[in-house]
């Protein structure tokens, strides 16, 4: 009995990390709104080390259209605006002197379908891992020894409860994500 606890507890943190994986990846997903994280994969050459943004610079949105990145050196004005430019984000870093600005451009429609969609296969991306770790929690309860059928179906009920509770919360991620994207 204690197995199974241990099987199904198991089974819960890994969907809770593949949601959290999920909600990770949808905010990198750019809905019109500036947001530092969507800067977050940048790399800048810090003398001679690929580092990230946030690591030689402090990140501000003091609009929605707009984010600040204010270097620690100023020397840093120049490689940051390469790294963003370099990114492909489909975004144009200027500077004034004391820091980098980037306006965000308002989505065209056909960019809000796009990422609508980008949105939708990092969703099914996310249901495949949670029905996955169900497929595998089941293997091994199937496993057990010294337990009987009966224990083995009620924990397999909770493994499918589990896998309808995670299900449910990234189908709201993604319609809370679509309905921010295609909101102008």
């Amino acid at each position: 009995m204690e197995e199974i606890e241990l099987y199904l507890e198991d089974a819960k943190e890994h969907m809770s990390k593949s949601l959290s994986h999920l909600s990770h990846e949808l905010t990198k997903i750019r809905a019109g709104k500036a947001n530092p994280a969507m800067l977050e994969g940048i790399q800048v050459s810090y003398y001679g080390n690929q580092t990230p943004l946030n690591q030689v610079s402090s990140l501000t949105t003091p609009d929605a259209r707009t984010i600040f990145i204010k270097p620690w050196e100023k020397n840093m004005i120049h490689e940051i605006e390469k790294a963003i430019r370099d990114a492909n984000l489909g975004l144009n870093p200027q500077n004034d002197g004391q820091q980098v600005i980037v306006n965000i451009p308002m989505l065209t429609e056909e960019r809000r379908k796009q990422l609508v969609k980008q949105v939708g296969q990092e969703c099914e991306h996310a249901r495949v891992s949670v029905r996955n770790i169900r497929k595998d929690t089941n293997e091994q309860l199937k496993k057990i020894k010294n337990v009987s059928e009966d224990d083995i179906k009620d924990a397999e009920g909770t493994v499918q409860k589990l896998t309808d509770e995670f299900i449910g919360k990234i189908d709201a991620l993604m319609k809370k994500k679509e309905t921010e994207i295609m909101t102008v």
